[in-house]
């Protein structure tokens, strides 16, 4: 017991901890670029399959207003032979664009949370289920909202099915994505890019705060089991 407290034991722990933090520090920046490297392959991967997903669910739906080239899938199979053949392959990667600028939706909501959290911490000790049940709802609201034009866009392309210009529809770039935006304003205004933003409210906002009371509550039984106390910001 006397060695593992000594002197020595407790230089060659002190010198670990500093090389892995220094490690960390300076081969952090690459972790950071793997990771989203993984989020780019998996939109990447998953568009042609959300593609195909949202032609089945809107076929033979009624759009009011909406310029909108029927379609007629047997199947999944079909629905990828007939996008191909009509469309180019390239077709399955429409909304690929605004796919990749939707990964921000979760920093921005994370963002907002802290911020509120500490704010009411100022004021208090700790905070209810209640408040942060409200807090996490609060801020998924707002990057739905602040996301949400970019969620509509993200759809038009998938459905892909309007009578545009094909080099309108292809991949979703930049240029493409302003246009789409544009349009959607001109033609229904401000409030057109904000269609179906309530049910997308509904399905997100509760989901994100439970989810965040959840993660409190786990966190604070970690600690409580480990007979730790949590930092001040928490």
């Amino acid at each position: 017991m006397a060695s593992v407290l000594s002197y020595e034991s407790l230089v060659h722990a002190v010198a670990g901890a500093v090389g892995s933090v220094t490690a960390m520090t300076v081969f952090f920046p690459l972790d950071t670029a793997r990771l989203r490297l993984q989020g780019v392959v998996n939109v990447l991967l998953t568009t042609p399959l959300w593609v195909v997903n949202t032609r089945l669910k809107l076929q033979g739906a009624k759009f009011r207003n909406e310029d909108i080239v029927p379609t007629n899938y047997k199947g999944i199979i079909d629905a990828f032979q007939q996008i191909i053949r009509d469309e180019g392959i390239l077709s399955l990667w429409n909304g690929t664009f605004p796919s990749l600028l939707l990964v921000f939706n979760p920093a921005i909501q994370f963002m907002f949370y802290e911020g509120l959290k500490r704010q009411l911490l100022k004021k208090r000790k700790t905070l209810s289920s209640l408040d942060v049940f409200i807090i996490g709802a609060v801020a998924k609201a707002i990057a739905t909202t602040v996301t949400y034009p970019m969620q509509t866009v993200q759809s038009i392309l998938r459905f892909g099915r309007h009578r545009l210009n094909p080099e309108n529809r292809t991949l979703g770039s930049l240029r493409n994505v302003l246009y789409l935006l544009h349009q959607r304003v001109r033609r229904f205004g401000i409030i057109g890019l904000y269609k179906g933003l309530e049910a997308k409210l509904l399905q997100t906002v509760l989901t994100a705060a439970l989810m965040f009371l959840v993660y409190e509550k786990l966190v604070a039984a970690t600690f409580t089991v480990m007979g730790l106390k949590r930092g001040p910001k928490h």
